[in-house]
């Protein structure tokens, strides 16, 4: 998932929620190359009655165990590996849970899930969630996370090792020519083809829809009558689909930092990146009103985003030595990559203010390696978290590519550079990669609208850089039980960093099911 302290849905340091530069212009979710902005589909709600085929799975005990980790218990669970032909073979999904601390009050279990796609529920439950969530929160619920197929824990897909990972990376995804745009067209072919060689197997069972119905599963095998659920950026996505295929099992679902299933992969990357350039004027704002502080120098913030970009430019021309064991040096991707995972949470920006000065003023790209480093989860000894082979893995199974040749991209590259003068070229580029997928997309564009459900709580941050204020407007409007509540703020996601309001909101709607009115407002 995605940000830079403890009090959000990630581990510290851990850009998770929007993917890679290089492989998904964000969180490439929903889309399809045509240009309409508005699904005409709406997801079909799945039969009340549980398929023959399927009762073995509902019916499963999971055996639990402790797992290293003071306090948790872990058990693996069996899913279908394909729903449509049950009989084909078994997906192994991990599962973990630290139970309710309170002895009397209990309301069952609360899943979790980070976002990404690609992040681990199980990490961010051990790290974070149940550790770190409200203490009478934690005190009434189990709390549990399935790490989705394909993630971390649970038959993870790998593409690439560390080394061809790290000339991934640092690809040019700002092409100038044509060698450079074939160049950026083989990065993702062999990207792709890696998948495809190390994970054939799974590669065509990782779709939201599929991951949706193993929470149920789940619900199932935790003994719970409905579904109580936490999803942040990617999660809710994950959460609505669920919500669309059993209304009627949902109990108390918060979808912060929302998606929006309605759009096509081109709009969403574009809205993306105009939310990118939202929360890059808030930091420029807030930099050169520092004046001697500031690397990007004083003046208006457009100013210091031309001065960034001019910065970017040099660095396609001459990388800097980054003091790099491996003798990797800060290009544009790289560099690019640091700032955009800054952007998730304000708490970062003075280590991008100090990762700039050293990089503009000092010639010394440390410090923005290490911001890309930590986005990409790169570990010190070169090895790579499975966190962006199962970004793109899902993310181009769940839907056509937004780019299908470099020519449909030249052809956008305005309406992304209007929206980001910073970031809209790279973004733009970055989008073409499913282009190169070897398994057919498996869904479209949709409207989710649960209906019947129980009221749904949708939170909108108004500046996030990842999931735009818009998306959250949207699904809420979707989901016919939606309750929108807005966060007045920077960063992506609001529960857990700061607003009482928000916190408090949340966990009335948590402990006593009472959900707030539709269009309520925090700061």
């Amino acid at each position: 998932m995605d940000i830079s302290r403890r009090g959000r849905h990630s581990r510290p340091l851990s850009f998770r929620t929007c993917g890679t530069l290089l492989m998904t212009a964000g969180l490439l979710i929903s889309g399809c190359s045509s240009g309409s902005s508005t699904a005409d589909a709406s997801m079909a709600a799945l039969p009340r009655s549980t398929p023959a085929a399927l009762a073995p799975y509902y019916a499963q005990q999971l055996s639990w165990r402790e797992c290293g980790v003071p306090g948790f218990e872990c058990a693996s669970m069996k899913a279908p590996l394909d729903y449509a032909k049950p009989g084909k073979g078994d997906i192994k999904l991990a599962v973990a849970r630290k139970k309710a601390t309170g002895k009397s009050g209990r309301l069952g279990s609360l899943l979790v899930n980070p976002g990404g796609p690609g992040g681990s529920a199980i990490g961010y439950l051990q790290s974070y969630a149940a550790l770190g969530y409200p203490e009478k929160v934690r005190a009434s619920y189990d709390m549990v996370a399935v790490d989705p197929r394909g993630v971390a824990r649970s038959e993870p897909v790998t593409c690439l090792n560390g080394k061809d990972m790290d000339a991934y990376t640092q690809t040019d995804v700002t092409p100038d020519d044509q060698r450079e745009t074939g160049e950026l067209r083989t990065a993702f072919k062999t990207f792709a083809d890696g998948c495809e060689k190390r994970s054939a197997t799974v590669l065509p069972h990782v779709s939201t829809v599929e991951a949706a119905r193993d929470m149920d599963v789940l619900r199932a095998a935790l003994g719970d009558e409905k579904l109580s659920y936490v999803g942040a950026s990617y999660g809710t996505f994950l959460g609505a689909t669920y919500a669309g295929l059993y209304p009627e099992r949902v109990g108390r679902l918060v979808l912060d930092g929302a998606m929006d299933p309605a759009l096509p992969a081109r709009r969403m990357n574009r809205d993306q990146t105009a939310g990118f350039e939202t929360a890059f004027q808030s930091f420029a704002k807030d930099c050169v009103a520092r004046a001697a502080e500031c690397p990007l120098g004083s003046g208006t913030p457009a100013a210091a985003g031309t001065r960034l970009k001019s910065f970017f430019d040099q660095l396609d021309r001459a990388p800097l030595p980054a003091g790099d064991g491996d003798g990797r040096k800060l290009g544009e991707a790289l560099a690019t990559t640091g700032v955009i995972a800054a952007m998730y949470d304000e708490g970062a920006w003075p280590q991008l203010r100090d990762a700039l000065t050293s990089a503009i003023k000092q010639k010394d790209g440390a410090g923005l390696l290490a911001l890309s480093d930590s986005y990409y989860e790169r570990d010190g000894d070169g090895s790579y978290a499975n966190l962006m082979f199962a970004n793109a893995a899902v993310n181009c199974l769940d839907l056509p590519p937004a780019f299908a040749n470099p020519e449909e991209v030249r052809a956008s590259l305005p309406d992304f550079e209007k929206a980001s003068p910073v970031f809209g070229e790279g973004l733009a580029w970055a989008s073409l990669n499913c282009a190169s997928w070897p398994v057919a997309a498996t869904g479209g564009p949709h409207r989710i609208e649960a209906k019947g459900a129980a009221p749904i709580v949708v939170v909108g941050t108004t500046r996030d850089p990842a999931t735009p204020y818009r998306w959250a407007r949207s699904l809420a409007a979707q989901l016919d039980s939606g309750r929108l509540l807005t966060y007045e703020g920077d960063g992506h996601t609001a529960y857990g960093r700061g607003s009482e309001c928000i916190d408090s909101t949340i966990n009335a709607y948590l402990l006593k099911g009472t959900a707030p009115t539709d269009g309520k407002r925090c700061s």
